[in-house]
């Protein structure tokens, strides 16, 4: 089974259209993509076609992000949790597998910890739990983040600089730089279509509030490593061979604090759209 559907949603008191895709027959699995300037549900297409022999999958686009205009609502991690209550009200499974990457994975644990009989067990996709200007800059510049995304927020200005940053040179640069680890695999065609992601209506202010860290679920690494432990269903993470640095770094540490078990996977911060095939084995295997 394959088709699309519309979950209608109330968030923060807004109405949220979610278009998902339902894909396979079987047990059922929640497929949640990342966040990033190029984050659509079409991410998970490839992995989920190699889940469907035997799992039924459930892939929605988050809120502020996906190939279609976004309704604009708040865009914070609050939302972003009454969000996953909001879809797991309206589409409550239970899941037998839920897979989380990159700042998904986080919100996907709360969200279990929230709903302890939602999922028979978690796989997180290279998590992560902070944006790129943070990664890169630091916490300590908070007020330039902040600066940063009222300007792509606001009229006029927002639009040329956001326009500055969504040009397929530069999606391509950013996608052989960390987002895929072959950088061979980063083809026209593919760039083109992460371009026109980019370009939906509304897009510039999911990307203000990720990039600068307004999406981020925690604070800290030791907030991280809060979430997990005792009272989660197991917890598989996939760490890629080729993730850029500071990410892996936060990887590694959860990894190495015994709360879950850790796998190595190849590709960067989107391995399961580049290796769908190492990573649906890495979900199935024992």
């Amino acid at each position: 089974m394959h088709g699309t559907l519309t979950l209608d949603l109330m968030v923060a008191g807004h109405a949220v259209p979610t278009p998902c895709e339902r894909v396979g027959s079987g047990a059922d699995v929640l497929l949640l993509p990342a966040l990033s300037t190029i984050a659509s549900r079409a991410e998970m297409a490839g992995l989920a076609a190699r889940l469907a022999a035997d799992h039924r999958c459930l892939i929605p686009d988050w809120p502020g992000f996906g190939a279609h205009p976004r309704a604009r609502l708040p865009l914070n991690p609050a939302t972003f949790h009454a969000y996953l209550d909001a879809l797991l009200a309206a589409a409550p499974g239970p899941y037998a597998i839920g897979v989380g990457a990159g700042h998904a994975a986080a919100y996907l644990v709360a969200a279990a910890r929230r709903h302890p009989k939602a999922f028979a067990r978690l796989v997180l996709v290279a998590p992560t739990w902070r944006g790129p200007l943070p990664t890169v800059m630091g916490p300590e510049r908070q007020g330039l983040f902040t600066a940063i995304r009222r300007a792509v927020e606001a009229p006029l200005l927002g639009d040329a600089l956001y326009g500055l940053n969504i040009r397929p040179k530069v999606i391509g640069r950013m996608m052989r730089a960390h987002v895929y680890g072959d950088a061979a695999h980063v083809t026209d065609s593919l760039i083109a279509e992460k371009t026109a992601i980019t370009r939906q209506r509304g897009a510039r202010f999911g990307t203000a509030a990720f990039v600068t860290g307004g999406l981020d679920p925690v604070p800290t690494r030791d907030a991280f490593l809060g979430l997990f432990g005792d009272g989660l269903p197991p917890v598989r993470v996939l760490r890629p061979s080729r993730a850029p640095r500071r990410s892996a770094a936060e990887m590694d540490a959860l990894v190495a604090s015994g709360r879950v078990e850790g796998r190595p996977v190849p590709g960067a911060l989107s391995p399961h759209e580049e290796y769908p095939d190492e990573i649906a084995e890495a979900i199935r295997a024992a």
